[in-house]
């Protein structure tokens, strides 16, 4: 694992996404800059099957090896949920999430006030 700095500038808000965003959470919080942490909690079988279209479309492997890797992650969506949670990220959909974003920009960053 590496690290580098990461300068926030005036921005009011930044957004760390992605399955490792909630290994920062907790120093965002320590430092006073986590407004929110969320982890997407989406249908599995529609994440199965936007993964498997997207991964079809773009030849990244054969259909069998997709189709297996596909249904595997699908089988660990809960735990990787889970994780995210545990370290301090709330699930919530993605309307949800959207929402609660838009609500921090047009409040400006609480953690920073």
């Amino acid at each position: 694992m590496s690290t580098r700095r990461f300068e926030l500038a005036d921005s009011p808000l930044f957004v760390a996404e992605g399955i490792f965003a909630a290994e920062i959470v907790e120093e965002c919080r320590r430092r006073g800059l986590l407004a929110g942490a969320y982890a997407l909690r989406r249908p599995r079988g529609a994440t199965f099957l936007r993964r498997l279209a997207r991964d079809l479309a773009e030849q990244r492997k054969g259909p069998q090896v997709l189709l297996r890797r596909g249904v595997a992650l699908l089988r660990t969506e809960p735990a990787v949920l889970r994780r995210q949670t545990g370290l301090g990220a709330e699930a919530a959909r993605g309307r949800e999430v959207l929402r609660r974003v838009a609500h921090l920009l047009a409040a400006g960053h609480p953690a920073r006030r």
